[in-house]
């Protein structure tokens, strides 16, 4: 960062991004600037990417951009009407930056507001990609010492799958299924775990089932070994059309359906075995009510996600992870980190 600019990773079209210089981010009222120190790479900057994200055809979002909605820093600039304490406090931030207007937002469902911005994907907020970020004072959660970079990049995408194990509504010695061992159903496998539920796993690739064996997931399957048993709750978390129908098969009746992946195609699930096994189905999109649990979990360290992270690079790297280039030397987890300060 040299004087009036800052280098930032930017999205100028599909399959086009790089580094920039950008001018630094000033605190408008009401919100902070905060000095960028980790960032995780999700699903949703790929296909910022490459150009397949529905927002990119609905108007939603447009190049340029500059992604990144998966940080933490330091508070080094206040705006006006923000309390100066802030100043220095190590924080990760909301995605969903609700208009604080709307009846959704004024029951506390800011990450449903029609009108919201998402940091780093939509309504033109830029993210954290770059060494400097801008965000309201309001969206701010402080991150406790235990809880350090790499895990403090990794609340995000904890609190969408707190949120999923959350409403899988597990008890002591029930069983779930977690279909899509990649970092949201991992993630949320180590949740329903902490509370108690025997949790097995669904996967294709060996790969991936054998991290989740490493990760103390004994049960991780393919389509043909799963064995056939009784489970209570199936968090369907991967991007397969078929997921849906496929976990609503599995779950015991009375049972639970919770669903946090999502298709590029629609899903089809026949509502008659919705409605015969009385199973409870719900969808879950945000993270936001999940991110103070999931910072208490992690500082608790009843949830480890640290070996979820494979590798973490700089800015200059990011095209190239985005890409589906594995960084050299990267650990068997599913997830790579950006280290804006890094060369």
């Amino acid at each position: 960062m040299s004087g009036s600019t800052m280098r930032a990773f930017v999205l100028t079209g599909p399959g086009e991004g790089s580094v920039q210089e950008v001018p630094v981010p000033v605190a408008a009222p009401g919100e902070v600037v905060v000095d960028v120190e980790r960032v995780g790479v999700c699903g949703t900057d790929v296909e910022l990417f490459t150009g397949e994200l529905a927002y990119l055809h609905t108007g939603h979002s447009s190049y340029p951009l500059r992604p990144g909605h998966e940080w933490c820093g330091r508070v080094t600039q206040v705006g006006d009407g923000v309390d100066a304490a802030w100043l220095g406090r190590r924080v990760m931030g909301d995605t969903m930056l609700g208009d604080q207007e709307c009846r959704p937002c004024r029951r506390g469902r800011q990450h449903v507001c029609e009108h919201r911005q998402e940091v780093g994907i939509r309504g033109d907020r830029p993210g954290a990609l770059a060494e400097q970020l801008a965000v309201p004072a309001w969206s701010l959660h402080e991150l406790p010492d235990p809880v350090d970079e790499v895990l403090g990049a990794l609340v995000e995408p904890g609190g969408n799958a707190w949120r999923a194990a959350h409403a899988a509504e597990v008890e002591a010695g029930d069983r779930a299924l977690v279909i899509g061992p990649g970092t949201i159903g991992l993630l949320t496998a180590m949740f329903l775990r902490a509370a108690g539920a025997e949790v097995h796993l669904l996967g294709v690739t060996e790969a991936s089932l054998g991290f989740a064996r490493e990760l103390g997931f004994a049960g991780a399957w393919r389509r043909a070994t799963l064995p056939d048993l009784p489970f209570d709750s199936v968090v369907d978390a991967s991007t397969a059309a078929g997921s849906p129908a496929l976990a609503l098969d599995l779950v015991e009746p009375g049972g639970r359906l919770v669903c946090i992946g999502i298709a590029g195609t629609p899903s089809a699930v026949d509502t008659r075995t919705l409605l015969l096994k009385d199973v409870t189905a719900v969808g879950v999109l945000s993270g936001s009510p999940g991110l103070e649990p999931t910072i208490a979990a992690y500082a608790s360290s009843a949830v480890d996600p640290r070996p979820l992270v494979a590798a973490t690079v700089g800015l200059h790297r990011v095209a190239a992870v985005l890409a589906g280039e594995r960084p050299e030397g990267a650990g068997p987890g599913p997830k790579v980190h950006v280290d804006p300060r890094l060369g």
